[in-house]
């Protein structure tokens, strides 16, 4: 276990894979960072394809959730109403897969995937390497930011 959690009885994050499931990678999103593609249930579906683990993690469990059934997606991880910091370290004791990347925004995100044994890489990164596209593909710059606006400001308009 990492030292942030010494002493710290491991969490069992209830991996619930539907189906056989043999890809390489546990993949993980932290929720600004999917939102962050245009297609964030296509994403999360065609990870599915070549995952072995795929979910969303945040501080706020609840706002996953609510993200998860507004779009009907199902994913491979019990929160529970823990801490991200403990969600992540417990979905990595939990995962077979060889390989854990934690898909993240924020210095936070980072400080996260390396305390607890994650790579670490952005939404721009996985979109050039999967082919996916981001919210900023339509002229904005990209940011999860300007994807954030983007909704609100839809939001107050509509």
């Amino acid at each position: 276990m990492t030292g942030f959690t010494e002493g710290v009885e491991p969490v069992d994050m209830s991996i619930a894979a539907s189906g056989e499931r043999s890809g390489e990678m546990t993949l993980v999103f932290e929720l600004d960072a999917i939102r962050a593609f245009d297609d964030p249930e296509a994403v999360f579906d065609d990870a599915r394809e070549w995952s072995r683990y795929v979910g969303i993690v945040a501080h706020d469990t609840d706002a996953v959730a609510a993200f998860l059934a507004d779009r009907d997606v199902e994913q491979d991880f019990d929160l529970g109403d823990r801490d991200i910091w403990l969600i992540m370290d417990g979905i990595r004791e939990d995962s077979d897969a060889p390989r854990h990347v934690f898909v993240g925004s924020t210095p936070e995100d980072r400080r996260i995937a390396d305390a607890t044994g994650w790579e670490y890489r952005t939404p721009a990164e996985v979109a050039d390497a999967a082919g996916w596209s981001l919210v900023g593909d339509d002229g904005t710059d990209g940011s999860v930011e300007s994807g954030l606006f983007t909704r609100l400001w839809a939001r107050i308009t509509d």
